[in-house]
């Protein structure tokens, strides 16, 4: 008996401890149940503004010479001078003589000539005397028609030949004793001078390098969608906006886009529109434009085609699948195919699927889905968010 009293007692105590727990457990307070709600989004939005449009193309290319020329000479000789214009950058203006060759030759070459031409007239009046004399000795012994060869009209043609033949070497001399004298052929500019004073130059050897100052070009390089956004047959000037440094300031001038070149580099895949500016090292009194050197260079910002009914967008705001973040006016999220007709490396230009007026996010929304609640800057904050606002986050 004392062995059973002894095992039991522990027994119990275990049974009490069980049912103290079991009653315990039954009248614990349930916990109070809160609902769980989901932290809505503080974002930025912009208006969209449907507007038209002038597309512009961007490019850039160096400054050349619309007209260059070999200047050379047409006749051999010595060079006995040249002019002070006739420098590297020398400016000079059409007409100005800019290397003169010893012409004591070509000026004996004229004397010939014209001794040449003197014996011709003479021996064509000798011989038209004597086509006189033989038709009046005819009349006076017969009737008849005299032949051709009596009356020496064949001599006379002969003389008349020979009287235009020297007339011609004497005008051909005479063209030469001008060309010992190289004139400038148009206003323009020494690029590089080739030969001085002494030398002795051949026919056809180039004494300078020049270039009309009348027009710059600039080959502006475009790709063929470049090409879609531009009317080149109805440039006018002011199409094209030019900009570069010039002494260490930023300078503009506006420029005409006349044509393109018609063909596509097949390497480079670009095809070169021409761009021109008037009287570039401001020769002429009217102009207002700065100095535009040949071998600048420049970017342009080439005016194209009009677009109606676009909306600008800066890059960022249409997503890759070409769709935008909008938030309507119950503050939900509403995402929209957009029609995206051109995009640059700043701006999105869209041709449809928004309306004026529509609230475009502007901040980052994680995660966003059709129908997300979201806030607006002024709008009162839930009552779920004031323990935890979230900050806006804006995209780069």
């Amino acid at each position: 008996m004392k062995a059973l009293r002894a095992a039991g007692i522990p027994l119990i105590i275990v049974l009490i401890c069980v049912v103290v727990a079991v009653i315990l457990t039954l009248n614990k307070p349930k916990p109070e149940k809160k609902e769980v709600s989901e932290p809505i989004f503080l974002v930025e939005v912009q208006s969209v503004d449907i507007t038209d449009i002038t597309y512009t193309v961007r490019s850039q290319g160096n400054v050349i010479p619309k007209t260059e020329s070999a200047l050379s000479a047409q006749v051999s000789g010595r060079i006995e001078a040249v002019s002070d214009l006739f420098v590297n950058g020398g400016m000079f203006k059409q007409g100005d003589m800019l290397v003169q060759l010893e012409n004591a030759d070509k000026e004996t070459d004229v004397k010939l000539a014209q001794a040449e031409l003197s014996r011709a007239n003479a021996s064509y009046a000798e011989e038209l005397a004597r086509g006189k004399v033989a038709a009046e000795e005819w009349r006076s012994i017969s009737t008849s028609v005299a032949s051709e060869l009596g009356l020496r009209k064949p001599q006379l043609a002969r003389e008349e030949a020979s009287m235009q033949a020297a007339k011609a070497n004497l005008e051909r001399a005479q063209r030469n004793l001008e060309r010992t004298v190289i004139r400038a052929p148009y206003d323009g500019i020494i690029k590089q001078k080739n030969v001085d004073i002494g030398q002795f130059v051949s026919t056809g050897v180039v004494l300078a390098n020049i270039a009309a100052t009348d027009f710059a070009e600039i080959r502006l390089p475009l790709t063929d969608a470049d090409l879609a956004y531009l009317n080149l047959d109805a440039q006018q000037l002011g199409s094209v906006l030019l900009t570069g440094r010039v002494g260490g300031r930023n300078e503009q001038w506006l420029a005409r886009l006349t044509r393109d070149e018609g063909v596509m580099n097949m390497q480079s895949r670009v095809i070169y529109a021409i761009a021109e500016v008037a009287d570039p090292y401001r020769r002429l009194p009217q102009t207002q434009h700065n100095l535009l050197r040949f071998g600048s260079f420049v970017n342009a910002q080439i005016s194209g085609a009009v677009a109606n009914n676009i909306v600008v967008l800066p890059r960022n705001l249409v997503r890759l699948d070409g769709t935008v973040i909008t938030v309507s006016q119950d503050r939900t999220i509403v995402i929209k195919d957009v029609e995206v007709q051109r995009a640059d490396d700043e701006k999105i230009y869209i041709s449809a699927g928004l309306l004026a007026g529509d609230m475009i996010a502007t901040s980052a929304v994680p995660d966003a889905t059709d129908g997300m609640k979201v806030r607006l800057p002024g709008d009162a904050p839930a009552a779920t968010d004031k323990e935890s606002e979230l900050a806006v986050t804006k995209e780069d």
